[in-house]
C-alpha cells in the first residue's frame, strides 16, 4: 500500500451500536401480515409464506446479530472516498509462507448479494498451501451494503469499474486479476476492457452472450443434432436444450424469473419502498432469488431449497445487510442506471475484451453461453470449465470448486 494510499484509506470496524436497534426490526417483524400460499405451490409463485414463517420465527428468536457482526469484523475492513462516494472493502493479505508467490485479487458481488458472498471463499484463497495465494480486495459497489450509494443519476456499471480501479490504484496496485458473477461479472468485464494493462486475467462464473446474428441462429437450429459443426460439446447440448428444448429452457424460462429486472429497471423505488419499510417482505423478495438461482427445481418445494446449500443464519447475515444500511433501494437502482439506455449501443456491449479469461459455468447458473458463444466476446480465453454442481450464487455454493478453476487459470495465465 502507498503512503498516498494510507492517508486516504480508513480502518472500518462494523459496531453494534452503530447500526439500527434490534428492537425496531422485531417490532416490524412481529407486525407481520401473511397470505396463506395456494395448495401445492410450492415457490412457483415466489417465497412459500408457510416456509416464511419458519424463516422470520428463526430471524426473530435464534438468530444472533451480534455474533454475525463478530464474523463480519473478522476481515480487516476500510472506507475510502473515490469521486465524492464512501466505498467499503475487505482487504485480507495472506500469512507469511517461504516460497509461495502471491498475487492481488479483486472479487466483485452482484445483487440481492454482498461481500460476504466470499467469507467462505477467502481462506482458500488467502489461507492456502498451495504455491500460490492471494491478497484479496473485496468492494462493496456503490449503493450496495456499507458503501454510499450515489446521489447523482448514472452510476452504472461502468462508473463502478472506474471507481475500482482508483480503489486498486490507491492501494498501490498497478496489476491484478479479477473475478465477478452477477453484476461482478460485468463489473470485471468492464475494468477489463477499460484498462487491459493492468488486468492480468478476468475470471467469471457468469457469462453472457447476444442471442443474435447468423452464427448464433445457426448453432441454436442446427447445434442439437450436429454440435461439432457449430462448436458445441455434448454439455453444451444437454444444458442448451435438456429435454425441453432450447426455447423453453433459455427465452420462456428466463422470461418467467426476470420480472424483478423491469421493475428495477424501470421503477426501482417504487418497489423498494415497501422493501425498504418491511423487513420480511424484505427477506422473502431476497431469499427468493438464493432459492430460485441455486437450482430451478426448486421452486417445486415447500422450502424451495434453501437449506440445501445455505443456513439460515448465512442467508439472514445477508439480509440484515441490506436493512441496517437501508440500502435496498440503492441497490434496485443499479439495475436501472445500467438499463436506462439501450444497452446494445452501449460501447462496452461493442467492444471485446483481451485479457486472459477464465470462464467457469455452473451448470445451474440461469443461462449457458458455450465456449464458441463466448469467443465473441472474450477473445483470449484460457480456460473455459463445465462446473460439476452449482448455480448462480459460486463462491457462496461452492467455494472450493470456484477457488480450484481461478487457481488453475491464474496458473495457466502466469505459466505456474
Amino acid at each position: 500500500m502507498t503512503t498516498t494510499g494510507l492517508t486516504q484509506v480508513v480502518f472500518f470496524l462494523l459496531l453494534h451500536h452503530h447500526l439500527p436497534p434490534l428492537q425496531d426490526l422485531y417490532d416490524r417483524i412481529d407486525r407481520t401480515r401473511y397470505t396463506e400460499p395456494l395448495e401445492d405451490a410450492g415457490f412457483q409463485y415466489g417465497f412459500n409464506s408457510t416456509y416464511l414463517k419458519k424463516v422470520v420465527s428463526h430471524w426473530r428468536h435464534q438468530f444472533n446479530w451480534k455474533k454475525q457482526i463478530a464474523i463480519l469484523n473478522k476481515y480487516p475492513q476500510f472506507k475510502t472516498n473515490i469521486e465524492g462516494l464512501d466505498v467499503h472493502f475487505i482487504h485480507v493479505r495472506p500469512p507469511h509462507r517461504e516460497g509461495q508467490r502471491v498475487l492481488p485479487l479483486m472479487l466483485v458481488h452482484g445483487w440481492p448479494g454482498s461481500v460476504y458472498e466470499f467469507y467462505r471463499i477467502l481462506p482458500l484463497l488467502t489461507d492456502s498451501l498451495d504455491s500460490l495465494a492471494f491478497e484479496v480486495i473485496c468492494p462493496s459497489i456503490p449503493g450496495y451494503g456499507f458503501s454510499e450509494a450515489p446521489r447523482k443519476q448514472g452510476f452504472n456499471s461502468l462508473a463502478a469499474a472506474r471507481v475500482f480501479h482508483k480503489l486498486m490504484e490507491r492501494l498501490g496496485f498497478s496489476e491484478y486479476y479479477l473475478q465477478g458473477g452477477d453484476w461482478g461479472s460485468l463489473i470485471t468485464t468492464n475494468m477489463a476492457q477499460m484498462k487491459p494493462e493492468c488486468v492480468k486475467g478476468l475470471h467469471l462464473n457468469m457469462l453472457t452472450s447476444k442471442l443474435r446474428g447468423f452464427g448464433v441462429l445457426f448453432s441454436i437450429l442446427i447445434g442439437r443434432y450436429v454440435p461439432w459443426l457449430v462448436g458445441f460439446t455434448r454439455e453444451d447440448v444437454r444444458r442448451l436444450f435438456g429435454s425441453v428444448g432450447f426455447m423453453e429452457r433459455n427465452i420462456y424460462e428466463i422470461i418467467r424469473e426476470t420480472g424483478y429486472l423491469h421493475i428495477q429497471g424501470t421503477k426501482p423505488d417504487s418497489a423498494g419502498c415497501g422493501l425498504n419499510d418491511s423487513p420480511v417482505g424484505l427477506a422473502a423478495y431476497i431469499l427468493e432469488k438464493f432459492s430460485t438461482w441455486t437450482d430451478f427445481n426448486n421452486r417445486d418445494l415447500e422450502d424451495g431449497g434453501l437449506e440445501r446449500k445455505f443456513t439460515l443464519d448465512d442467508l439472514l447475515t445477508n439480509i440484515m445487510i441490506y436493512w441496517t444500511t437501508g440500502s435496498i433501494v440503492s441497490s434496485m437502482r443499479f439495475y436501472k442506471e445500467n438499463l436506462k439506455t439501450n444497452i446494445d449501443n452501449r460501447l462496452d456491449n461493442n467492444t471485446g475484451v483481451y485479457v486472459p479469461t477464465g470462464l467457469a459455468a455452473f451448470p445451474n447458473e440461469i443461462m449457458h453461453v458455450p465456449q464458441s458463444w463466448a469467443r465473441d466476446r472474450f477473445r483470449n480465453i484460457y480456460s473455459y470449465s463445465y462446473m460439476p454442481r452449482g448455480g448462480h450464487f459460486a463462491a457462496f455454493e461452492e467455494p472450493q470448486l470456484l477457488a480450484d478453476d481461478l487457481l488453475q487459470f491464474v496458473k495457466k495465465v502466469e505459466k505456474l
